[in-house]
């Protein structure tokens, strides 16, 4: 789906693979995996979605959504975004809540204004950070799990779930963990004049 810095392979040898990059190799049945680019000269204003792993190294304002993939962002990255993602490694500079299935990786570069929600955190010594912090495995599941069930369901079904197939989910079974869904839904219909019958 990213075709921006998708030339850009991620290195294989290990003196040039970021500390992500490594901790995301680690594991015992660990393969390289193809990592999409957003160069430092880009800037997306919107919503990103994608079914590979992302790494930003520009600027994005919106929301960011891998719920089955990692992201990272780099040293030089800037998100004004909620992010849901498998997994996501902060180098660089986050305004916004975080949500993984995973682990939330924030390293001592990083400087993050929001919430973390994930199973587990990683907070380096010298990282900025501005927020709190559930690691409540039923939180995670009750934010990440509806998303990521109405999304699979729709892949399976041959076609992707739009932003008023997921609000609907996500009115159709709020949640007291998860009450910004619910208000950015009505929000957004306040901002929506109703057309006369």
């Amino acid at each position: 789906m990213f075709e921006l810095g998708k030339n850009n392979k991620v290195p294989t040898t290990p003196d040039k693979l970021s500390r992500q990059d490594r901790d995301h190799q680690t594991g015992s049945h660990a393969q390289p995996r193809e990592v999409a680019v957003i160069g430092q000269s880009i800037r997306i204003d919107g919503d990103v979605r994608g079914e590979e792993d992302l790494r930003i190294e520009g600027e994005i304002t919106g929301t960011i959504r891998l719920l089955n993939h990692s992201l990272t962002i780099g040293t030089k990255g800037r998100i004004k975004a909620d992010v849901y993602a498998e997994s996501v490694t902060v180098d660089g500079e986050v305004n916004g809540d975080l949500y993984a299935s995973g682990c939330v990786n924030i390293h001592s570069s990083a400087r993050v204004k929001g919430n973390v929600v994930a199973t587990r955190v990683n907070l380096d010594e010298g990282a900025r950070f501005k927020g709190s912090i559930d690691m409540d495995p039923e939180t995670v599941e009750a934010t990440l799990g509806k998303k990521h069930r109405a999304q699979a369901s729709a892949r399976d079904a041959g076609r992707s779930i739009g932003p008023k197939q997921a609000a609907t989910t996500a009115v159709d079974n709020p949640t007291p963990e998860n009450p910004r869904a619910v208000q950015s839904i009505i929000s957004d219909k306040k901002s929506k004049p109703e057309p006369a019958h």
